[in-house]
C-alpha cells in the first residue's frame, strides 16, 4: 500500500503512540510551521545538514543548497521523497527560500522537513509539495550556514532521521519512522485510532455520577 494511503486520516499523535509501543527512542518533533498546514507531508527522507560557514572547508561550488540537493538524491529516487534539513542548532537561520528550494518542485518530491527557518512562504505556498520548518524567515542565511554533508544520518529536534526514514507531517508537529517497520506502525496507529473512537463513544455514556463513585478506568 502506498505511504499516502497508510497514512489517510492519521493524526500524528495516533503515529507516535503506535511507535511507542515498538520502539522507545524520541520520534517526534513538534512546534512546527507550515505555509499551508492543511498539507500532509509524508515520504521517504533524503537528508542534508548544515554547519557553520567555513570558507576553508566549504566550496561554494558544492556547499551550497542546488548541489547539496542534488548529492541527496544521488542514490535514491526523488520523487515523493521528503528533503530533510538539520539546522544544527541554527533554527532562527534560513535555511532556503523560494528560488533555490524551486527544485523540490522540479524533482516531484514530496516536501521539505527542518528544523531551521525558510523565507518566502508566499511563494513556497504556490509549489505542489507540503512544506513544515521552524517558522519563516527575511534575511538570508548563507553567511552564517551552509550545506555540508548530503545523505548521512542528521539531527532534527532532537530526532535522528536516517536516509530512507519515513517522515509523516501534519498540522504543526512530526514524527520519524524506520522504513523497514514504517508500514507496519501505520497498521497499528490505524488500530489505535479506532480505539480511541470507540473510547471516545462510550465516554459519551459516561455517568458523571458513576464515574465519581466507582472511578471511569481512564484512557
Amino acid at each position: 500500500m502506498h505511504l499516502t494511503e497508510l497514512v489517510e486520516g492519521l493524526g500524528v499523535a495516533d503515529v507516535v503512540d503506535a511507535m511507542t509501543m515498538q520502539y522507545a527512542q524520541r520520534a517526534h518533533i513538534i512546534e512546527l510551521s507550515s505555509p499551508d498546514p492543511s498539507r500532509v507531508l509524508v515520504g521517504p527522507a533524503v537528508t542534508i545538514s548544515f554547519l557553520p560557514v567555513r570558507a576553508d572547508l566549504m566550496d561554494p561550488q558544492k556547499h551550497s543548497l542546488g548541489p547539496a540537493i542534488y548529492r541527496a538524491i544521488a542514490d535514491r529516487d526523488p520523487a515523493g521523497a521528503v528533503l530533510v534539513m538539520a539546522a544544527n542548532g541554527y533554527h532562527t537561520t534560513s535555511l532556503g527560500g523560494g528560488t533555490k528550494l524551486s527544485r523540490v518542485e522540479n524533482l516531484g518530491m514530496a516536501g521539505i522537513l527542518t528544523d531551521g527557518m525558510l523565507r518566502d512562504f508566499d511563494e513556497i505556498r504556490t509549489y505542489n509539495f507540503a512544506t513544515y520548518c521552524h517558522g519563516e524567515t527575511v534575511r538570508a542565511g548563507g553567511n552564517e550556514i551552509q550545506p555540508y554533508l548530503a545523505d548521512v544520518p542528521v539531527v532534527v529536534a532532537g530526532v535522528t532521521v536516517v536516509p530512507g526514514d519515513v517522515i509523516f507531517a501534519k498540522g504543526s508537529t512530526a514524527v520519524v519512522l524506520p522504513a523497514a517497520d514504517a508500514e507496519a506502525i501505520l497498521t497499528t496507529a490505524r488500530v489505535v485510532m479506532t480505539k480511541m473512537d470507540q473510547a471516545k463513544d462510550s465516554i459519551r455514556g459516561e455517568d458523571p455520577r458513576a464515574v465519581l463513585r466507582h472511578g471511569s478506568g481512564e484512557i
